[in-house]
């Protein structure tokens, strides 16, 4: 077992995401997604959400009882948790990560973890099942240090005989990425990736002004922050308050880790500590490379990132 609580937690965290995986898949194989609408169409619950977060949570409570995990399915009665959904062990491969000495004393009560069990519900119960991940951020006091993403149909297409399906990749700020080989995106190209069903007018008025070569609309904070990881995008440009705190708290930790950057539309990073607001009431903004990042603050009209802030206030 890793010898810092921080890595410790992160190894944990990669085993319990897997299993997450396994249950958001055999919900889906089943076919009774359980929806339930919680605001309205575009913010919907199913099923899956629930058990993942059930899952997620018990099995943190179990390996860790003094930590804070904050899920976005809100509190929920832990007492009949199927006992094979929850995880007691840590992956192995991950538990190997060395803590960067600026980590190793960091105590339980230093962290904060934040768990989307199913980013992309919409998509999923659309069938866009590339687009749904997992996603556990972990936070040293109002940072974004660590980060699992999970993508339970990762490879799902494939026609290959016993083809895997999903996998899970992490990362640690001053230890590096692991799970998968960042890819950079292509030069000469401003490919922008933004939402496919928060879509407000200043999102259209950010792409027109920063004319992108290409648009990637999809689903998924996750799903969009893979595809910076990817090579596939340059930018994730959301000039929106439809963002939470565990829908960018493991993406964030990851993409810094991998040399990326995000923050809200004007460049400020959000904090995670475990009382703060739980909308980043000020839009995302991610770049695939951080010396990109400053280009698009500079890029992006002062009108449209005070947009952002009124347009929460209308809601």
């Amino acid at each position: 077992m890793s010898s810092s609580v921080l890595t410790q937690v992160l190894a944990s965290s990669v085993a319990i995401a897997d299993k997450a995986g396994e249950i958001v898949r055999d919900i889906m194989t089943k076919g009774n997604l359980g929806i339930v609408e919680k605001t309205g169409k575009d913010d919907l619950q199913t099923q899956a959400d629930r058990s993942a977060q059930d899952c997620i949570i018990a099995s943190l409570a179990k390996q860790f009882p003094m930590l804070t995990v904050v899920g976005e399915e809100g509190e929920q009665d832990l007492t009949g948790v199927p006992a094979e959904w929850i995880v007691s062990v840590a992956d192995p491969e991950a538990a190997k990560v060395t803590c960067p000495d600026m980590y190793k004393d960091v105590a339980m009560e230093d962290l904060t973890v934040w768990v989307d069990p199913l980013d992309g519900t919409k998509e999923y119960t659309q069938g866009l099942l590339d687009h749904v991940t997992v996603l556990i951020g972990i936070a040293v006091g109002k940072k974004s240090v660590a980060g699992v993403i999970h993508q339970p149909y990762w490879n799902y297409k494939s026609t290959e005989p016993n083809a895997p399906i999903g996998r899970t990749f992490y990362g640690l700020i001053g230890a590096g990425v692991f799970g998968f080989s960042p890819i950079s995106p292509p030069v000469g190209q401003r490919i922008i990736t933004t939402t496919r069903s928060h879509g407000t007018g200043l999102v259209q008025q950010a792409l027109e002004v920063l004319k992108p070569s290409e648009v990637l609309k999809v689903g998924g904070a996750g799903h969009k922050v893979n595809l910076l990881m990817e090579g596939q995008a340059h930018a994730y440009v959301f000039p929106s308050p439809g963002c939470k705190k565990w829908d960018t708290c493991a993406p964030e930790a990851i993409l810094h880790a991998m040399g990326g950057k995000l923050t809200d539309m004007s460049g400020r990073q959000y904090e995670y500590h475990s009382t703060v607001e739980h909308m980043n009431g000020e839009g995302v903004l991610a770049t695939a490379t951080i010396s990109d990042h400053a280009w698009f603050v500079e890029n992006i009209p002062q009108e449209i990132k005070d947009g952002v802030r009124s347009s929460l206030k209308k809601k």
